[in-house]
């Protein structure tokens, strides 16, 4: 390029100054009305380090091993169709993105879906005929829960992912935060624990006897039959998130029409409430083997029951002991609080109840002078309508009762109690805020 040669006669300084001046107005206009707009939205990871949840899992591969952003890491499922992995994203999110990284165990016929309500479920992409390996694919759709669905293996093992990553446009707004966000002053940490089996089985009630019991639906241990101690749960391994938690959770099964039903959500929260401040602050883990038995399975009415029915997303409905007519579109849920004060000397008792006792005016009572994180179970099932069509393996809903036996790993329940409990901190599945 030549350099231009200079004007043979100069400009007034006053007229040189003018016209920059002029230049740089009109350089500043064009910007403003060509560079300047609304900012191009921002696709962002929505999944990683998200609550996620799978139909099934094998050899403690938990679901949460698929959206914690280490490729060397993986969900795998039981061997059978069709299996499912899905992430909550904390709030409706639009979805631009699903990336999958499948180990050599591939679903070659599968859906992405989104959801509000992890029950109505919309299809936004399908893959036929899929060859696995890493797959970056392009959807349009909006929603709270994103799931894959998988109907046909590639292989005679089940399907699994090194990761599932779900993408979206951020619109200028940050993400809902992951567990570890802001400190909340709630006193919680939590595990969440799919359904793993269904037996007539209760090693806490009648330990040895298979068949022995009417059907309970089984979550988090693998392992957990009519034989289990905590030496094979404590050996076995979880589908919780987290997987370090192996201890084992069961419940009657509910039917509908005599169909059996499994909860699509199940979370079990520990908590420091329902004693005063100072109580909490020493609340103490609970120990290794701890046997808890909550609810009565023998009621004769509601009067007799602890449990809560309640209905997901339809506040307008009352609560009651019993089962309770949620609207079309959504989900019955249950509650049921464990005892937290212990008494010190037995992991169990011939009742299965008396080591266990509940506070009395916000302390616990001098037989029962360990305070312990309170435990709490909320199930959510797929189903609503006509009361009349609902029954637990143990009669009706006012039966409603909840077995627990302790297999943390005692170090990991100390921190989580000296972490989250005692500074009354919410905290995430990782049990930090």
């Amino acid at each position: 390029m030549h350099p231009v040669a200079p004007p043979t006669r100069s400009r007034p300084r006053r007229l040189r100054l003018v016209t920059v001046l002029t230049g740089l107005v009109a350089l500043v206009g064009t910007y403003l009305a060509v560079g300047v707009g609304p900012a191009a939205a921002a696709e962002v990871t929505l999944s990683q380090g998200r609550p996620a949840t799978a139909s099934s899992v094998e050899g403690g591969y938990a679901a949460s091993a698929a959206v914690d952003g280490n490729a060397g890491t993986r969900w795998s499922s039981a061997f059978s169709d069709p299996q499912w992995i899905q992430v909550d994203l904390g709030s409706a999110r639009p979805i631009s993105r699903v990336a999958l990284n499948w180990e050599a165990a591939f679903a070659s016929d599968f859906r992405i879906q989104t959801s509000n309500d992890a029950t109505n479920w919309t299809t936004i992409h399908t893959t036929v005929a899929g060859t696995g390996g890493s797959k970056s694919i392009a959807v349009s759709g909006n929603g709270r829960y994103v799931r894959l669905h998988a109907t046909k293996r590639a292989t005679a093992y089940g399907v699994s992912l090194w990761e599932f990553q779900v993408f979206g446009d951020d619109g200028g707004a940050p993400p809902p935060p992951p567990p570890n966000g802001p400190i909340v002053r709630v006193a919680e940490f939590l595990a969440d624990c799919p359904f793993t089996r269904r037996l007539p089985d209760d090693p806490i009630i009648f330990p040895g006897l298979a068949g022995a019991s009417h059907m309970h639906s089984f979550f988090g241990n693998l392992s957990t039959d009519a034989n289990s101690d905590y030496t094979s749960l404590a050996n076995a391994s979880s589908n919780c998130n987290p997987s370090i938690d192996l201890s084992s959770y069961w419940v009657p099964t509910l039917y509908n029409n005599n169909v059996p039903v499994e909860p699509t959500i199940v979370t079990f929260y520990y908590l420091g409430e329902g004693v005063r401040a100072d109580i909490v602050a020493q609340t103490q883990p609970m120990p290794l083997g701890l046997k808890i038995v909550a609810g009565n399975a023998r009621a004769t009415s509601g009067d007799e029951s602890i449990a809560r029915w309640s209905c997901l997303h339809a506040g307008q409905v009352p609560p009651g002991k019993d089962f309770v007519n949620c609207p079309a579109g959504t989900m019955m849920e249950s509650y049921l609080d464990f005892p937290q004060c212990w008494n010190g000397r037995d992991l169990d008792s011939p009742d299965h109840k008396s080591h266990m006792a509940y506070p009395v005016n916000q302390a616990c009572p001098s037989t029962h002078p360990v305070h312990v994180p309170k435990l709490r179970q909320v199930l959510r099932y797929p189903v609503n309508g006509n009361p009349a069509n609902f029954r637990l393996a143990s009669g009706p809903g006012y039966t409603m009762h909840g077995d627990f036996f302790n297999v943390w790993p005692a170090a990991e329940m100390e921190r989580r109690v000296l972490n989250c409990i005692r500074p009354v901190i919410k905290c995430g599945h990782d049990g930090t805020y």
